[in-house]
């Protein structure tokens, strides 16, 4: 059974499942999800809890064969075991599909592991999970939903923003969920209940976000210019070396073009997305970019590109992070093209 994070209190209300597989990136989230399932299965009383890592030298038939007896002095577990890559392997897929047929009695199996992707979730073990197991898909929030999410968080604590609050918090803490949660215990202990105004959280959160260079292709194509600043800036000030970050919007730019290019040609979108790997979840945002950038200009941003490309190699004297930041401004309508290329020699 599949369940989203949000209605796993509700499900556990009803009764407990005997395997619970919780599929999450973002630690924070995973491990309060591990408590809420934690502190279910405890509350008819379970008298011991283990927990085991599955990594590559993980011997999964002594595992399952621990289970064959219960403990003298328990009458049921709890088993917490992680699988850090989410992959257990083929004698591991055959342990767990052997669980799933038939799970020890009094036995609760909780599995710990990252979001599968589309090859696992076409294995015959998560097949299995997903017959008997409630199988809790965790999701971070975006970046759009992250300003609702603290303030949320907040009003667990009794504190209240407005929107101009929430969206500087959420620009400090963006992709670092552990230090949101840590700024926001921060402000239920230094404030009493009640508003927090911008003045204050200026005042008492420090910027502690962190960014993937995959975010600035996702700002590029959401023409979000302001996200796509502050990303370079971000990335910059970690010491990111640019040549990644080059690479990855050279890639995006160019596969935006060759959609252009066949959708000039009469060609049908689907077949394109299909011709150039672009999956499912992004095809939404690639249509919306597409209909945002001209052929012309994403074929200007591919000049661009290129230079910054020699730039971040050492190849030219220029700034190659500043030359992403120009040409996704121009790219998104806040910079002249034109005289970025003419500045560049084009």
């Amino acid at each position: 059974m599949k369940l989203r994070a949000e209605a796993l209190s509700g499900a556990l209300g009803k009764g407990l499942s005997p395997i619970y597989a919780l599929c999450g990136d973002e630690p924070l989230l995973l491990d309060e999800t591990t408590a809420l399932v934690r502190e279910a299965i405890n509350r008819p009383g379970v008298a011991e809890r283990q927990g085991f890592v599955a990594d590559a030298r993980f011997d999964w038939r002594a595992w399952m064969a621990g289970f064959d007896s219960l403990s003298l002095f328990a009458s049921r577990r709890l088993v917490e075991l992680r699988l850090p890559t989410g992959k257990p392997g083929v004698e591991g897929g055959k342990v767990l599909e052997a669980w799933c047929e038939r799970p020890p009695e009094d036995v609760f199996l909780v599995l710990l592991m990252p979001r599968p992707d589309r090859a696992t979730q076409q294995t015959k073990w998560f097949a299995a999970l997903e017959r008997v197991a409630a199988v809790v898909q965790i999701t971070e929030p975006t970046p759009e939903q992250l300003p609702a999410w603290i303030g949320a968080r907040l009003a667990r604590k009794q504190l209240q923003a407005d929107r101009d609050t929430l969206a500087y918090l959420a620009a400090r803490v963006e992709g670092n969920l552990l230090a949101a949660h840590q700024e926001i215990e921060k402000l239920a202990l230094l404030l009493p209940p009640g508003p927090v105004s911008l003045d204050v959280a200026r005042a008492a959160v420090v910027d502690v976000a962190r960014y993937d260079v995959n975010d600035l292709s996702e700002a590029l194509l959401k023409g979000d210019a302001v996200r796509y600043c502050r990303i370079i800036d971000g990335l910059q000030a970690e010491g990111e070396a640019p040549p990644l970050a080059v690479w990855l919007l050279a890639q995006e730019l160019r596969t935006l073009y060759r959609l252009a290019a066949g959708l000039a040609l009469g060609q049908a979108l689907p077949t394109l997305m299909k011709q150039q790997r672009v999956w499912d979840s992004r095809q939404a945002l690639v249509s919306k970019a597409l209909k945002q950038f001209p052929a012309a200009s994403l074929a200007s941003a591919l000049r661009l590109v290129s230079r910054a490309d020699r730039a971040a190699k050492g190849l030219l004297r220029e700034d190659a992070w500043l030359m992403l930041k120009q040409l996704g401004l121009a790219l998104m309508g806040r910079a002249d093209l034109k005289q970025l290329e003419e500045r560049y020699g084009y």
